[in-house]
């Protein structure tokens, strides 16, 4: 049933990669010689157009979110599935952001691997349970405290982000530095953070994916 369904896997750990290619032609799929670097990934994914390919999310030259930009900037059809261990929210992000096709951690049984492909193929994202847990949980409640921010305290928090000093700050924008420090000061009150002086910079570092689009 699965014998037309061709799928490229791509990591950079050799055993990882040969028991994943196994397991998927053991479910009867034709599985494309496998990629152990981005590089290698892109030109089979450009050269071949598989239906799904599964992506590591670090690899070598190419990472599997920079395989997955360069094909959509392409318009490739391929549909994308990242397998990984990586439960960070950045990583959850980036990929609604991609809207990638499929989000599954390693250490998943290669069932939800074959029922993450069955739901891609019908046009429908497919996750692991932490990935709609972390999203609910640690990115939406942070996004919702973003949208109380003024512009001018989303273009400090940018700046912040950027390691900027409030000096600097002051500088850049032609304001004064008691300006910049009220605004620093509003926005760790609408963030809910504590008033120390490290915990907008620690709240910056933990949510750059967020800061994208502010």
């Amino acid at each position: 049933m699965n014998h037309n369904i061709s799928v490229l896997a791509a990591d950079d750990h050799p055993i990882l990669l040969k028991g994943l290619k196994d397991e998927l032609i053991n479910l009867g799929y034709n599985v494309l010689d496998g990629a152990i670097n981005g590089a290698q990934a892109l030109e089979i994914i450009v050269s071949k157009k598989p239906q799904i390919a599964i992506l590591d999310i670090n690899m070598p030259f190419l990472t599997g979110f920079e395989v997955i930009q360069k094909c959509q900037s392409e318009s490739i059809k391929t549909k994308f599935i990242i397998l990984t261990y990586h439960k960070e929210k950045g990583f959850v992000l980036k990929s609604k952001k991609m809207n990638i096709s499929g989000y599954l951690l390693k250490d998943e049984p290669i069932s939800e691997v074959h029922k993450c492909i069955q739901e891609v193929l019908k046009g429908n994202f497919y996750a692991s349970t932490i990935f709609d847990e972390i999203f609910k949980n640690e990115i939406s409640p942070e996004i919702e405290k973003i949208k109380y921010l003024s512009p001018s305290e989303r273009t400090i928090l940018r700046l912040v982000a950027l390691e900027n000093t409030s000096k600097e700050i002051a500088e850049i924008l032609s304001i004064s530095v008691r300006t910049v420090d009220k605004h620093r000061s509003n926005i760790i009150t609408k963030l809910a953070l504590s008033s120390t002086s490290e915990s907008l910079f620690t709240w910056v570092n933990s949510n750059k994916e967020l800061l994208e689009n502010v």
